[in-house]
């Protein structure tokens, strides 16, 4: 058996994508997972992470769910359109079972919260790459308890949400006028009110506001 720095030994390390927008917690994942991962590369938002997984095809992609851009669990849906198999474990701060949920229906292999992150997300990082799930232990225990006193609402309402709802919605969370988002979007103000009024109805949002903090419940924009 070579060495642990042995050339062969690092051509059979799994390859690792880390996409996080925080410098200083990515280095101390670099060091964390080093010694048995080969870091591919880093990058600070969800649409370098598509664009470096495409191109470097790693083995599994550790990424945060709040980022620039796009957010991980967003990415992670457009990913699989080209990666199936595409491997990510989530890394994140947000203790919810609902992001947890989202992003496991998503297709996420493993839900690590960051304080946790010494004591599970090498573990996460195995079991994704047997083919397993794993969630975070204190989470684990909310999702079944969710699920069992509440089950009217196991899924997700802004699943339901279409590619273009979620592109007008994240503008006008981003404080974007009707007339603006008309306008990024090169559709007319009149097709935003529509999209504004069918997502209040599809998730149960009473108003703008209402459906903003759904939004950022579920994950899909951040505050």
């Amino acid at each position: 058996m070579g060495s642990p720095d042995s050339p062969e030994r690092m051509k059979n390390r799994p390859r690792v994508l880390l996409a996080d927008d925080h410098q200083m917690f990515a280095d101390g994942l670099r060091t964390l997972l080093g010694e048995e991962f080969e870091l591919v590369e880093y990058v600070a938002d969800g649409v370098a992470m598509l664009e470096a997984a495409q191109r470097l095809r790693p083995d599994v992609i550790v990424a945060d769910i709040t980022m620039p851009r796009l957010n991980g669990i967003d990415a992670l849906t457009q990913l699989r359109a080209n990666l199936p198999d595409v491997r990510v474990v989530f890394l994140t701060m947000h203790h919810d079972a609902a992001y947890a949920r989202r992003a496991l229906a998503a297709g996420a292999f493993g839900f690590v919260l960051k304080h946790s992150a010494v004591q599970e997300l090498v573990l996460a990082l195995r079991a994704a790459l047997e083919g397993r799930i794993f969630v975070a232990p204190s989470l684990g225990a909310d999702l079944v308890a969710r699920h069992q006193t509440n089950p009217g609402r196991r899924t997700d309402p802004c699943a339901a949400l279409t590619p273009r709802q979620r592109e007008v919605l994240k503008l006008l969370a981003d404080g974007k006028s009707v007339k603006q988002v008309a306008s990024s979007l090169s559709i007319s103000t009149r097709t935003v009110e529509f999209h504004k009024y069918t997502m209040m109805e599809t998730v149960g949002a009473k108003g703008m506001a209402d459906l903003i903090r759904i939004a950022i419940r579920y994950g899909l924009v951040s505050e």
